[in-house]
């Protein structure tokens, strides 16, 4: 009887996985196909459009060092505002708290880095990658951009834009090493299950609000 028993759950823990890693499988898929030749990492293979969005991230790790895909965010956003592909931000992010507030700190680094502050937005409800699409389309009117993050990051990005008859370029920030992003990696095999998902059943960003006119 215990053996018929263990049998039973080994087959189950293995359909698990096996149903488990075909939806990873075909879930990146899709969303790496949709994204497929419209990220780069080279400025010239970029249109000059009038707006970038950058994806928020927090300036720190928990050991308090500077994270990485903060900086290269930053280095990459300079780069389009200096070669004139961006003549504004948006700067979408999380603050869901006082003590958290991604978009405010990227747009300081950003002027440290001599970016003038008036050609920056912020977006402090871009809780998501979802949210922070969706508003740069119904909130600040554009209906084009350049999105400025990793390529993982920019290519679910650019499959939720997509959807939503949304025209976005990803300019794809430096990387950072296997062993620094692998949980980071791992998350999004996950959150592109989420993201198919959330167009499914129809999900909607947690907040939307009045329109901010970007000039």
């Amino acid at each position: 009887m215990k053996k018929n028993i263990f049998k039973r759950i080994l087959l189950f823990v293995i359909l698990i996985s096996i149903a488990t890693g075909a939806t990873l499988y075909v879930c990146n898929t899709i969303v790496t196909n949709t994204a497929s030749g419209r990220t780069t990492f080279r400025l010239n293979k970029l249109p000059q459009t009038k707006t970038g969005l950058l994806l928020g991230t927090s300036k720190y790790i928990p050991n308090g060092r500077l994270n990485l895909y903060f900086k290269n965010r930053i280095d990459a956003t300079i780069e389009l505002f200096k070669t004139g592909k961006i003549q504004f931000v948006v700067i979408s992010g999380d603050n869901s708290r006082k003590s958290y507030d991604e978009p405010t700190d990227m747009k300081k680094a950003l002027i440290e880095s001599g970016i003038d502050s008036t050609k920056i937005y912020l977006d402090y409800a871009g809780f998501r990658t979802f949210d922070s699409v969706i508003r740069l389309k119904k909130i600040f009117g554009q209906d084009t951009a350049i999105i400025i993050s990793q390529k993982f990051h920019n290519e679910r990005a650019i499959y939720i834009a997509n959807n939503l008859g949304i025209n976005l370029y990803g300019y794809n920030a430096k990387d950072v090493g296997k062993y620094y992003g692998f949980k980071t990696a791992v998350r999004e095999k996950f959150a592109r299950v989420k993201v198919i998902l959330d167009f499914v059943i129809g999900m909607q960003p947690k907040f939307l609000g009045e329109k901010i006119e970007i000039r």
